[in-house]
């Protein structure tokens, strides 16, 4: 796992890599087609598409907020700077949130695993060796001075100049960026990795910057600059900040409005700043909120109360999977050191209660697997292997791992195994991370049952993250790679990667549990370098089966990688599995919902 922001899946909270050896034009520069948003009228009430899951719609805003989208989730205190290499930076400009004030070559779409045109018009790929982008036109900054590959070269090489900011992950998958014009962009793909994929991904993530602004800036204080003004080719700039919003204003000359087919559909983005998620939810409820990216308690009581609330599956889990939470285990530690143990651990958790209680049913069943078997994913995943070697929850099965390796149990009902007593262990996750920390209770209390000693502790975030990267915890709760372009490749590499694991008290970001195999790199090199499906599955299905045999880890729950949740009081023909013309997203390819939601008159 990497320290950059694309490693971690927002808190309040594919492309189709088949065939990448052949050469050609990989999207269509046509802008996104139109929705039709209705299906008619009838006695003066029209049919509407894109409402809440009850059907309803509201009666709309009147005023200045009725063409303003209210939205909420990403912003949590007062913003301290709005430079997008800051680790601090606040949203929009946070990294690979949504792309409205700073915009990316390319988009995902986590719907289809299509990567789509952005600031880029096309992308050709030369086998693992090069990707060659086209640059739509007319593309300028908000100040109205133009973007060209200039910029774009300048944004990435930002990463060589300071290793502590974001961009700096690109060059461990590149070996060269150049513009040979203006127009055009060529990225030598690592001859080392060959990894196009993980290049692909941060083509999708990494903001485009204005090389007069930041080639400013001195090198060491990339990340610490104050920013207030941010000047990106997004479709908002920023009109205001405080400590209570923040809110951006339409850039009317914005240079997509060609390609997009017109502007966004509404004038300005207020993004109110609330103290708490039930802050956010009772003014979402309220209709007070269009649309948001945070966790609610079941949420289907909201429709079912009257309000017009909707998700983009109509039945549970109601959110598309998009992220895998593990149960991460520290091998250096006595016991845990033990793949039978670890097995047993994983044999023990009562998912169902994890997905039904602490998730409120927003997860599928999870499966033995560091592959989501739905999805762009699917292909990849084994399901018959899955089955036939990995595990489920099952107490008894998970005691009889322990009996047949030798574990007795001493007086006080805890195992002890070659004469070393199967824990205490600390199971840690932040503090306010509510649904995590329910999980936790619940593995907690799974692995009690079966005679291994563990309890939970929250510390705060930094601290947690302290103590995993450095490999002094027990066991933790923690996030990997979610759904993205370089996926499943990339969360193999978080969960079992040789390469970058450092010893206990150095800073690690990937196998944190600093679990050790000789067998992994190679493997890791055969996924990443294979050219098409078939080959790539092949790959997947010896790391898979090595992961089932080890269990350094183990997914808890299947979690959408943005809660995608709105309320049709103000806008409909929102997108959803009915009305599927834009992802789930915020980000990447969910910007096309803000040109195609339609205004309910106020």
């Amino acid at each position: 796992m990497s320290d950059s922001v694309f490693e971690k899946p927002s808190r309040r909270s594919f492309i189709k890599i088949g065939g990448l050896a052949i050469g050609g034009l990989a999207l269509a520069a046509c802008a996104p087609k139109a929705s039709t948003g209705s299906t008619g009228a009838t006695g003066g009430t029209e049919a509407k598409l894109g409402v809440g899951n009850n059907g309803q719609v509201g009666k709309g805003r009147a005023g200045a907020t009725g063409d303003s989208l209210l939205i909420a989730g990403f912003q949590w205190g007062p913003p301290a700077t709005f430079n997008p290499l800051s680790p601090t930076a606040a949203w929009p400009a946070a990294a690979n949130v949504m792309q409205i004030v700073y915009e990316t070559l390319l988009r995902w779409n986590i719907a289809t695993g299509e990567v789509m045109p952005g600031l880029a018009k096309e992308y050709k790929l030369d086998g693992t060796k090069t990707i060659t982008l086209t640059m739509q036109d007319g593309v300028t900054f908000s100040d109205a001075s133009p973007c060209t590959a200039k910029d774009v070269v300048a944004s990435f090489e930002l990463g060589k100049k300071n290793t502590g900011i974001s961009t700096a992950a690109f060059w461990a998958a590149a070996d060269a960026i150049e513009a040979p014009d203006d127009k055009t962009v060529v990225v030598t793909v690592s001859a080392k990795t060959k990894n196009v994929g993980q290049v692909l991904r941060m083509l999708t993530e990494t903001y485009i910057l204005p090389a007069a602004v930041f080639s400013k800036i001195a090198d060491d204080k990339l990340p610490t600059e104050i920013m207030d003004k941010p000047i990106g080719t997004g479709p908002f700039t920023l009109s205001k900040a405080d400590q209570t919003q923040v809110v951006l204003a339409l850039n009317e000359k914005y240079w997509g409005q060609t390609f997009y087919g017109g502007l966004p559909v509404m004038k300005q983005i207020i993004h109110p700043i609330f103290k708490s998620n039930e802050d956010g939810n009772i003014k979402f409820q309220a209709g007070e909120l269009d649309i948001m990216q945070q966790f609610v308690s079941q949420i289907w009581k909201m429709w079912e109360g009257g309000k017009p609330v909707g998700t983009y599956l109509k039945d549970k889990p109601y959110y598309v999977p998009g992220s895998m939470p593990m149960l991460l285990m520290n091998t250096t530690k006595k016991g845990l050191d033990n793949a039978v143990v670890r097995k047993a651990i994983a044999s023990a958790i009562d998912y169902a209660s994890i997905a039904e209680t602490a998730m409120s049913g927003y997860s599928a069943e999870v499966q033995p697997s560091l592959i989501l078997p739905s999805g762009a994913e699917s292909k990849f995943f084994n399901k018959e292997d899955a089955a036939a070697n990995g595990w489920k929850f099952d107490a008894a099965a998970a005691e009889k791992l322990l009996t047949d390796a030798g574990a007795k149990k001493g007086s006080d009902g805890v195992y002890v195994l070659d004469g070393t007593r199967v824990g205490p262990y600390k199971l840690i996750t932040p503090t306010g991370w509510t649904d995590w920390n329910a999980s936790c209770e619940i593995i907690a209390k799974s692995l009690k049952a079966i005679g291994i000693d563990c309890s939970t502790n929250f510390p705060q975030q930094a601290e947690t993250t302290q103590a995993i990267q450095g490999g002094s915890f027990d066991m933790a709760v923690w996030y990997v790679s979610g759904v993205n372009p370089a996926t499943p490749w990339a969360r193999f590499k978080d969960i079992m990667s040789q390469s970058e694991v450092q010893p206990i008290g150095k800073t690690t970001f990937a196998n944190y549990g600093r679990w050790k195999n000789d067998a992994v790199e190679a493997l890791l090199t055969e996924a990443s370098q294979a050219t098409d499906d078939a080959s790539k599955k092949a790959a997947y299905d010896k790391l898979d089966a090595l992961y089932r045999k080890e269990v350094p880890a183990c997914p808890i729950m299947y979690r959408p990688d943005e809660f995608y949740e709105y309320n049709a009081t103000n806008f409909f023909n929102w997108p959803d599995e009915k009305n599927s013309y834009a992802p789930p997203m915020f980000r990447g390819a969910g910007n096309t919902w803000m040109y195609k939601i339609k205004k309910i008159a106020g």
